[in-house]
Protein backbone atom coordinates (compact mmCIF):
# COMPACT_ATOMS: atom_id res chain seq x y z
CA UNK A 1 0.00 0.00 0.00
CA UNK A 2 1.35 3.25 -0.89
CA UNK A 3 0.87 6.71 1.11
CA UNK A 4 2.27 8.97 -1.00
CA UNK A 5 5.16 9.98 1.42
CA UNK A 6 7.63 7.14 -0.23
CA UNK A 7 7.69 8.84 -3.40
CA UNK A 8 10.60 10.81 -4.38
CA UNK A 9 12.95 12.08 -1.23
CA UNK A 10 10.24 11.31 1.26
CA UNK A 11 9.97 13.91 4.51
CA UNK A 12 13.60 13.84 5.07
CA UNK A 13 14.76 14.76 1.73
CA UNK A 14 12.83 17.70 1.55
CA UNK A 15 13.63 19.19 4.77
CA UNK A 16 17.53 18.41 4.12
CA UNK A 17 16.56 20.61 1.06
CA UNK A 18 14.89 23.55 2.93
CA UNK A 19 17.58 23.79 5.28
CA UNK A 20 20.39 23.97 2.40
CA UNK A 21 18.29 26.84 0.63
CA UNK A 22 18.20 28.40 4.15
CA UNK A 23 21.78 28.12 4.63
CA UNK A 24 22.79 29.64 1.12
CA UNK A 25 20.21 32.44 1.57
CA UNK A 26 21.85 33.27 4.99
CA UNK A 27 25.47 32.58 3.32
CA UNK A 28 24.23 35.46 0.22
CA UNK A 29 23.25 37.93 2.73
CA UNK A 30 25.82 38.49 5.25
CA UNK A 31 28.33 38.73 1.75
CA UNK A 32 26.53 41.32 0.52
CA UNK A 33 25.88 43.00 3.58
CA UNK A 34 29.92 42.99 4.66
CA UNK A 35 30.29 44.29 0.68
CA UNK A 36 27.93 46.98 1.17
CA UNK A 37 29.20 48.09 4.32
CA UNK A 38 32.66 48.19 2.81
CA UNK A 39 31.37 51.45 0.17
CA UNK A 40 31.12 54.01 3.25
CA UNK A 41 33.75 55.52 4.44
CA UNK A 42 34.20 57.06 7.95
CA UNK A 43 34.51 60.71 6.28
CA UNK A 44 31.00 59.99 4.50
CA UNK A 45 29.18 59.31 7.42
CA UNK A 46 31.39 62.44 9.43
CA UNK A 47 29.90 64.30 6.92
CA UNK A 48 26.33 63.16 6.78
CA UNK A 49 26.56 64.30 10.88
CA UNK A 50 27.89 67.38 10.63
CA UNK A 51 25.49 68.37 7.77
CA UNK A 52 22.67 67.40 9.95
CA UNK A 53 23.97 68.83 13.15
CA UNK A 54 24.65 72.48 10.65
CA UNK A 55 20.73 71.88 9.80
CA UNK A 56 19.61 71.39 13.81
CA UNK A 57 20.98 74.30 14.40
CA UNK A 58 23.54 72.86 16.52
CA UNK A 59 26.52 73.94 15.49
CA UNK A 60 27.19 77.77 14.06
CA UNK A 61 28.62 78.04 10.29
CA UNK A 62 31.99 78.77 11.58
CA UNK A 63 32.13 75.52 13.38
CA UNK A 64 30.65 73.82 10.64
CA UNK A 65 33.18 75.50 8.29
CA UNK A 66 36.10 74.38 10.37
CA UNK A 67 34.79 70.90 11.03
CA UNK A 68 34.63 70.46 6.98
CA UNK A 69 38.59 71.72 6.57
CA UNK A 70 39.51 69.43 9.83
CA UNK A 71 37.39 66.37 7.94
CA UNK A 72 38.68 67.62 4.50
CA UNK A 73 35.32 67.21 3.34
Amino acid sequence: MMTGIEWGMGLGGWLWMILAVILIVAVVWVLVTAVAGRDRSPADDAGQILKARFARGEITQAEYEQARRLLGI
